[in-house]
Parts: C-alpha cells; sequence; structure tokens
C-alpha cells in the first residue's frame, strides 16, 4: 500500500506513534521509571476445587530481600460479592486471597514481594500449602451437562414459530459445532505497577479501559474512585483480556498498601492461561429449514457452554444468528455448566467469532443439500430490517461485499461437486462466508489544548481512550488535523490517563468511531468559541491560526463530548463483509494450506486504510489460527492446562498464512455517527473459519464442524453422502 504523507482523515499515513515503539520509547505498564519500586509474583494453587488447611511461609520469610509473604491469612479485607454468581463485566471488582476455598487449578493463593523480581520468583516456590482436595471437580465438559443452566446475561430469544417453519422446509439441517477453548496471548503480558500513597492509588496498568478499571479498583478497595488513577499510555495488545481488573492487579494494590512501597506485578505466560481469562468451549447445535429455492424458513442456534463455579459469562454465540437473515422463524438458546476452570470472559469478537463458524458453515452445508451456489443462497436471503429488533439497517452493504468479494476472487471457477477439483495429489476448494459485526457508538469526551509557537498552532488531544496496537493514536490526530486544518505533524495525542477526558476505553469495535468523533467535537468547539469570542460566523471559514490571534491568545483550551443521536438509537448499526478462501489439501496425508484469502469489508468511512489494513490481517490471522491449531487443553485427571506455553500452544505464524487482498467499499454511514465511522477490527475474525472449513468440503467432500481442523481429523473423517469420491 501506498503510504501518503498528507494529513486529515481518509490517508494511509504511518503510524504516528510508530518511531516510539520501534525506538523502545514507548513505555507499557511494567517499563515506567517508579522509583523505590518493588516486586511481587502470584503464587497459584495446584489443585482444582478443594480448600488450603495449612500454610507454611517461614521458608521464603527467611530470604534475602523478601518483605512480605501474603495469603488469605493475612490479606487485606476487600470487598466481596453481594450475590451469589455475578455477572462478569469490565467494572467487576476482583477480591483475592479472602478464603482458603479454591475454584479452580492456577487460583491464586498467595503473593510474595520482595526487592528484586528474582527474589519474589525464587521465594514463591519455598511457600507450602497443604489442600483438603475435593475428590470430584467438575472438569468434564461432556459428563457435566445435566449441571447445564439458564444463564440470567443472555437470555432466550425467539420470534415466528420454529416447529412450524422446520415443518414447512422442503430441506431441513441439524447439526452440531464445537469451537474450543482458546487463550487471548497478547505479545505483552500483563503488568501493574501499582503505588498506595497516604490512601491513593496510582497504578500504571495493562488495561483496555481506563475508566472502567478505576471503577473495579476503587469498589474492590472500598476507596473513593477520585482516590484511584490508572495509567495505560500504550497497551501492547489485548484481543478482549485487558477489558477488565484481573487479580494480578488487586495483588499488587494490596501489596503496595501493606509493604508502604510501589509493587510491580508481571504476570508469565504460564500464569495467562490461569488468571486473564479465556474463550469458552462452545457446542453450537443449528438448526435450518429452507425451501427448494433457497428461502430460509426457520433457522435456530442453541449453545451449550460454561463458566466459573463463582461467576457468569455466556458468550454470546447466537447474536448474529438473531439478524442476518430473512428468516421468519428464529430461535437462539444458552445454557451454561458451572466448572472449575476461571471465569471466560471476551475474546476477540465475542459471539461473532465462534457463532459465525456454526451459522455459516450450517449455511454452506443447507446451501449443499440444496445444490445451490453459497454466495447466491446467501444473497438470496438478505433483509435490509434487523428481525431481531425490527429496526431497519442503518446501512447494510452484505449483498455487494459478497458479489464484490466473489468477482475479485474468481468465485466462478468454484466447481459446485466437491474433490472435483486437483493438481498432483492435492484437492482444490473454495469457500466462502458473510460476515457482520455490531459497530457501537459510545459518549466519548476529549480535551483539545490550542497552542501558538512561531507562527504555527499546536494542539494537544487528551483523553482517557487507549491504543491497543490499533492505531488509535494516528486517528484521533487525523481527526484533529482535519477538523482544525492544520498538519497531523503538528498534532499531540495524550491517551491513556483516568485524570483526561472519559470515553469508552478500548473494546467492543467501539474505538474509532467513539474517540474520533470526541476528538472531532473538542476540535469544533474550540473553533465555535473561538469565533463566537470575535463575533465571527459559525460558517466562515478562518484558520485557526488566525482565531487564536485574533482573541489575542497563545493557548486555548476546549473540550467536547460526542454521543450517539435518536437516529442512531431507532437503526440497527453493524459493519458487514464477507470472506473468500482458497485451500489445498494433500489426499492421502490431510496436511492443508490456506493460498488465498480475500475480504471485503463495510465499515463506514476508513480514517486510515493502513492501519484498518492492518487490523483486517489480523483479524484474518487469528480466524485462521481457529482453524489451523489454536486450542486449549484440559488434563482430565487435575483440572489444569496441558497446553501452557508457545511450545504447546499454537498460533499461525507467516508460513502458515495466504496472499491476501483486502478491499474497503466507499460507504459513509451518517446515522452510525456524524462521522460516518463504524468498528472494523473484530469484523476481520467474524466467519473466516467458516469460510476455510467451508473451503476444505468443497475440497474433500468432509465436513468439518469441530475445531481446529487438523490433519488427523482429516484423515479419518468421512466423505460426506451425496458426494462423489
Amino acid at each position: 500500500m501506498e503510504t501518503l504523507n498528507a494529513s486529515g482523515v481518509g490517508n494511509p499515513i504511518n503510524r504516528v506513534e510508530g518511531r516510539l515503539k520501534v525506538m523502545g520509547m514507548a513505555k507499557y505498564a511494567s517499563e515506567f521509571p517508579v522509583e523505590n519500586k518493588v516486586y511481587a509474583q502470584g503464587i497459584n494453587s495446584t489443585i482444582a476445587k478443594g480448600e488450603i488447611v495449612s500454610v507454611d511461609t517461614s521458608e521464603a520469610e527467611k530470604l534475602d530481600g523478601v518483605l512480605a509473604v501474603i495469603t488469605y491469612k493475612n490479606a487485606e479485607k476487600l470487598n466481596s460479592f453481594d450475590e451469589e454468581m455475578p455477572q462478569l463485566s469490565t467494572t467487576t471488582i476482583a477480591p483475592v486471597l479472602q478464603s482458603p476455598k479454591i475454584n479452580y487449578y492456577g487460583e491464586y493463593v498467595g503473593v510474595v514481594i520482595a526487592e528484586t523480581f528474582e527474589q519474589a520468583q525464587y521465594a514463591a516456590r519455598l511457600v507450602k500449602f497443604e489442600y483438603k482436595k475435593d475428590p470430584d471437580p467438575t472438569i468434564h465438559f461432556d459428563e457435566s451437562q445435566a449441571k447445564a443452566y439458564k444463564p440470567s446475561g443472555n437470555p432466550d430469544y425467539s420470534r415466528g414459530d420454529m416447529a412450524a417453519g422446520m415443518a414447512e422446509a422442503d430441506e431441513t439441517l441439524d447439526a452440531t459445532y464445537n469451537t474450543p477453548l482458546e487463550h487471548h496471548h497478547p505479545m505483552e503480558l500483563h503488568a501493574i505497577i501499582a503505588s498506595w500513597e497516604n490512601g491513593k492509588v496510582t497504578a500504571y496498568a495493562s488495561q483496555q479501559m481506563v475508566e472502567n478499571a478505576t471503577i473495579a479498583i476503587s469498589d474492590t478497595f472500598q476507596i473513593p474512585k477520585k482516590d484511584v488513577r490508572v495509567i495505560a499510555a500504550y497497551v501492547g495488545g489485548g484481543f478482549g483480556s485487558k477489558l477488565n481488573v484481573e487479580r494480578h492487579a488487586t495483588l499488587a494494590v494490596m501489596a503496595s498498601k501493606m509493604v508502604n512501597r510501589p509493587v510491580q506485578v508481571t504476570v508469565t505466560r504460564h500464569q495467562m492461561f490461569t488468571n486473564t481469562g479465556m474463550r469458552q468451549h462452545n457446542e453450537q447445535r443449528m438448526q435450518i429449514g429452507a425451501k427448494r429455492d433457497g428461502t430460509l424458513t426457520a433457522l435456530s442456534h442453541e449453545t451449550l457452554s460454561h463458566t466459573s463455579t463463582y461467576q457468569e459469562y455466556q458468550e454470546p454465540c447466537g447474536m448474529i444468528s438473531k439478524m442476518l437473515y430473512d428468516v421468519p422463524n428464529n430461535q437462539i438458546k444458552y445454557r451454561l455448566i458451572p466448572m472449575n476452570f476461571q471465569t471466560p470472559f471476551a475474546m476477540r469478537a465475542p459471539g461473532e467469532a465462534t457463532g459465525s463458524f456454526a451459522l455459516e458453515s450450517a449455511m454452506d452445508e443447507m446451501a449443499w443439500k440444496l445444490k445451490m451456489d453459497p454466495v447466491e443462497f446467501r444473497i438470496k436471503n438478505d433483509t435490509q430490517i434487523d428481525l431481531s429488533t425490527d429496526r431497519p439497517f442503518s446501512s447494510r452493504l452484505l449483498k455487494e461485499c459478497l458479489r464484490i468479494g466473489a468477482d475479485k476472487f474468481g468465485w466462478e471457477n468454484r466447481n459446485m461437486e466437491p474433490r472435483s477439483k486437483q493438481e498432483g495429489n492435492w484437492l482444490i476448494g473454495y469457500g466462502v462466508s458473510a460476515a457482520s459485526r455490531r459497530a457501537p457508538y459510545r459518549e466519548t469526551s476529549a480535551r483539545v489544548i490550542l497552542e501558538m509557537e512561531k507562527g504555527q498552532v499546536h494542539a494537544t488531544v487528551q483523553m482517557d481512550a487507549t491504543d491497543i496496537g490499533t492505531g488509535s493514536y494516528t486517528i484521533i490526530a487525523q481527526t484533529a488535523a482535519e477538523y482544525l486544518g492544520i498538519p497531523v505533524e503538528q498534532v499531540t495525542v495524550e491517551l491513556g490517563d483516568s485524570n483526561f477526558p472519559v470515553t469508552p476505553g478500548s473494546g467492543g469495535s467501539w474505538g474509532a468511531a467513539s474517540y474520533c468523533n470526541g476528538a472531532r467535537a473538542a476540535c469544533e468547539n474550540a473553533i465555535s468559541e473561538l469565533k463566537r469570542n470575535r463575533n465571527i460566523a459559525e460558517d466562515e471559514e478562518v484558520a485557526v491560526a488566525d482565531l487564536l490571534r485574533q482573541n489575542k491568545l497563545a493557548r486555548f483550551e476546549a473540550e467536547g463530548t460526542a454521543a450517539p443521536s435518536e437516529e442512531f438509537k431507532n437503526h440497527s448499526v453493524f459493519s458487514f463483509g464477507a470472506n473468500f478462501s482458497e485451500v489445498w489439501v494433500d489426499k492421502d496425508t490431510g496436511m492443508y494450506r490456506i493460498k488465498r484469502m480475500v475480504n471485503v469489508g463495510s465499515a463506514g468511512k476508513i480514517i486510515n486504510p493502513k492501519t484498518a489494513y492492518g487490523q483486517i490481517i489480523g483479524g484474518l490471522t487469528m480466524g485462521a489460527g481457529m482453524v489451523i491449531a489454536e486450542q486449549t487443553k484440559v488434563e482430565p485427571n487435575f483440572g489444569n492446562f496441558i497446553t501452557r506455553s508457545f511450545a504447546d500452544y499454537h498460533v499461525p505464524v507467516n508460513l502458515d498464512m495466504a496472499n491476501i487482498d483486502v478491499i474497503f467499499l466507499p460507504e459513509e454511514d451518517k446515522i452510525a455517527n456524524k462521522m460516518g465511522v463504524k468498528g472494523i477490527g473484530e469484523l476481520g475474525i467474524t466467519s473466516v473459519a467458516a469460510s476455510i472449513a467451508n473451503a476444505i468440503f468443497n475440497a474433500t467432500g468432509k465436513r468439518m464442524r469441530d475445531l481446529p481442523i487438523t490433519p488427523e481429523k482429516l484423515v479419518v473423517a468421512p466423505v460426506e453422502s451425496g458426494v462423489v469420491s
């Protein structure tokens, strides 16, 4: 992609913070130079269920440099949950070390504080725990389904009459799809440097949502929110794992209070499997009915999953199945099994990434049953009304995404009959999937400071938004440059400090729309106030430098807040897309390669095509990872994770990936927000897995319903009935 040096919205400029990052000058949570800092190391339980009966800290406490060992016996008393099985959210309290009870393997049971990181790590190994082990922990998903209950967090949904819709159909499908446990694993380990001084907390923390982190910390320690400051200037990836405050952060704040010094906690890679969230294992049953002409008559999506034994979270896998297609009879159900694992939480495109694998695989299966082109089958059932809310979409270019993608991909070269395209020992298949992702827009405030230096205006934009590698600094700078009419080089963006104006933080694909409109509002307010002070008409074009001169000001500050309009609230606002994949499968070994991928997206106005392209590439890579290798395996006897490092938890590398084309459709959705911007990051992962699985079926005639799709599974899988082998 050609990189332009121009300023403003719509140009693929380089990241404004890129030089800082490659020079190692961008400070992440564990890199701030805090004086008198000490280190803490969390200790993990070695049973899945039971309680601590004794603790011996004496050997650890004798070591040079050890300042304290904290367990449930001497821990600070924290706020506790006032209900059984509360729902996990981004502001939920995070109490730790409050009782001898053990809920899962790897739960924190203690923490050692020492002068050096190495001393803390070594001393942690010397603390001895004796447990009364419960002989029957709930760690087997298949054997525990009788314990499933209806969760409160995601209510069941229905419209029409599902049974009547299935009876009306000429063809029906009833199939179950499985997506495994997965872990987020951003490059930056979860980390915090916490300081408790005079009843006030300062935390340099790797958090996606600064405001919500201050709420969670203040509520956990029962101190005023104004006495908590969270700083997250740069976040080295999150994918949802850093949305909420996890227990390591509580350990750091607690330890700082007890030893009266700043405390750093950096979670190990092993602990990121047990202590920082995960994606649930989801078993999804799909039932679809359709007429011979391809008209859908019924669609049911039932998800069986699991949560912890002390907190509730349900990944909303049926979200897409409620709204993506024009189907009169629809049913969405959720059931949860309480299990002795940590509480799962949102992982990139929660619900959409996993739910789209089931839905779009099932749509492909139904198209095959109908002997109908899967692109045309989806287009036939397109709708401009969100039937789950009875609201029109603010914009919906799904048909255009499918048609343009098919043309770019060369879909006309696809053979309908599986196993009919071959080159040497390779079976070649083409797959398609439709994608959608809700495009939220949330109230966001920003501050802009204008300063005149040597005849030039320099602007500083401040907000508590975070940049988790997505390009927030850059697109906010471009927005300010656009609305102030100055070069982007004259804009500085300061993010990730709870002392700055409040934003919703990073998550849910609302960042770009929310942050940029917040910056826009602040810039517009600055110009309006400067004009009003000099009785200049609002519509008169005057350079911001001239406005400062006419006001005889060298510095001017303004704030602004952007929020959804009534029109936004009366529409269903989504981004849409289509994925096309070409896969080659060795017919003897089951080894396969993803040769080509084409992604087409309609996500409103693209502020920076370069950073947006990077987001789509990242999403496609994670989607491919779902198919190729990603899974967390549970040890069946003890309930710990067998996969606990990058040596055994595999993610895609460059050689796994395909030649990729990314297409953004020109679109400005002014119902979504004044700038016409929608979220794009999570759209990139949605339904990618289904497009690859569908391509594998087209290549082999083998329908793969359980992720990941390994060569071993492919070799033993039967060819579907009706496929000429």
